[in-house]
């Protein structure tokens, strides 16, 4: 994992069976999706993320690196609950991201992610406190680069549907998998470009 090789026959793929994406791609066509493996990075991000707006969340990101000047497990294992709630944390987050960044230190994640089936980074990752099926698709798309992960949990993903397949209509979450069907096996690929038309400048995590 960690590479997007297959980016140019996904997009082929998605096109020719999609007129919609089709043109959402040629308006978007660039950048594309650069995951970065870096898997812990990823889990305290989404943490940071999870329920509150992109601005909420890139202006906590921002004061973490204020504070820790490196968002990494050994810098936040220095740090305290306090420290990361003066970030904007609330209690319950501080205290995953500690927990998460206590794991990392002290070995339970050191594997070698990239050898991992989908369904094998799910078993690992769920357990750990603070981390839920959106946070798994985070990892697995920005970290990783899966091919085909379609992050139902996203409120940004099931707008762009909506907006884009039924005039901003909300639509069952069925629907919106029965959308996404013709993109197999190239669904993250198909949200990449989704996730453009609500914001042109591409998130990161």
């Amino acid at each position: 994992m960690g590479y997007t090789d297959y980016w140019g026959e996904a997009v082929a793929h998605i096109s020719g069976r999609d007129p919609i994406l089709s043109q959402i791609i040629q308006k978007y066509p660039k950048p594309y999706l650069n995951p970065h493996g870096n898997v812990v990075h990823t889990l305290i991000k989404s943490v940071v993320g999870q329920q509150i707006s992109v601005q909420a969340a890139d202006a906590t990101w921002r004061r973490m690196v204020e504070l820790l000047g490196e968002v990494s497990p050994d810098k936040i294992n220095q740090s305290n609950v306090m420290g990361l709630r003066g970030c904007g944390l609330s209690l319950r987050k501080a205290e995953y991201i500690l927990g998460i960044a206590k794991m990392w230190e002290d070995g339970f994640l050191d594997v070698d992610w990239r050898s991992l089936e989908e369904s094998e980074v799910i078993d690992r990752l769920l357990p750990i406190r603070g981390v839920g099926p959106w946070t798994v698709d985070m990892v697995m798309i920005f970290s990783l680069g899966f091919r085909d992960v379609l992050p139902v949990g996203d409120i940004g993903l099931l707008r762009a549907v909506e907006n884009n397949y039924s005039d901003g209509k909300r639509l069952p979450l069925e629907e919106v998998k029965k959308i996404a069907e013709p993109w197999r096996p190239f669904r993250t690929v198909a949200t990449w470009y989704l996730w453009r038309t609500i914001d042109p400048e591409p998130v990161n995590y």
